[in-house]
């Protein structure tokens, strides 16, 4: 079988998410986490490039009624997602189905009012992050919300750190798992051309981090 497109974090699974605490503690899991008291009550909600679950977790705990698809690309990050959520034993009121694939595994039909993007669009080269993202923004119902997590560095230019981590990210991950892009994304540029309003941001990790909230607007 042909490895999907954006698969290639299959081969870092196993020890992703402790390379992830060992550089940046636990601001990667504040970002996400200042996210979820945004997430309606009862909804449908798509995390796409999730990984191995804990995000999915941290939903099922809020306590809200929601319907989840949980879509990888990765087969092993999608396991082992699975199997977290199989090990949940805690009582909650979210349904959940996964599903393996990138944007292009949506149904023309499928509408969500929240889309929640872990550190994932900083994958991704220009025009194939515009793809992903138009593709996303199809997705999501009228006044739904985006939720975003990802490297979005408040100081330009960057602080020499900021710029030496950034280039060690994108030469080991490029490496590793076949990540095309070589620098942060302009996510302001890609946001505003899809119509997209911002309403919450909160920064992390010396503001190289941030979690942001953005509303579909009616055109």
């Amino acid at each position: 079988m042909p490895q999907l497109p954006d698969s290639g974090f299959t081969r870092v699974a196993f020890f992703y998410d402790a390379l992830k605490k060992l550089v940046y503690g636990h601001a990667l899991e504040k970002a996400q986490l200042a996210l979820l008291p945004l997430v309606p009550q009862q909804a449908r909600v798509l995390v796409i490039g999730g990984g191995s679950g804990w995000v999915l977790d941290q939903l099922l705990s809020t306590g809200k009624q929601l319907d989840i698809l949980y879509l990888d690309a990765a087969p092993a990050m999608l396991q082992r997602a699975t199997q977290k959520y199989t090990n949940y034993q805690q009582p909650h009121g979210c349904r959940v189905n996964f599903r393996l694939g990138t944007e292009q595994a949506l149904l023309p039909q499928e509408q969500f009012e929240v889309i929640l993007t872990p550190f994932l669009l900083d994958l991704f080269p220009p025009l194939r992050l515009h793809r992903l993202m138009a593709r996303l923004s199809q997705a999501l119902a009228p006044n739904g919300l985006w939720l975003f997590a990802d490297f979005w560095p408040i100081k330009q230019p960057m602080p020499w750190w900021q710029k030496a981590l950034e280039r060690a990210m994108y030469t080991f991950f490029g490496v590793m798992s076949g990540v095309k892009a070589q620098r942060f994304p302009k996510y302001g540029r890609h946001f505003q051309a899809l119509g997209f309003q911002e309403i919450f941001s909160e920064p992390f990790y010396s503001g190289m981090v941030q979690a942001k909230a953005f509303r579909k607007t009616l055109r």
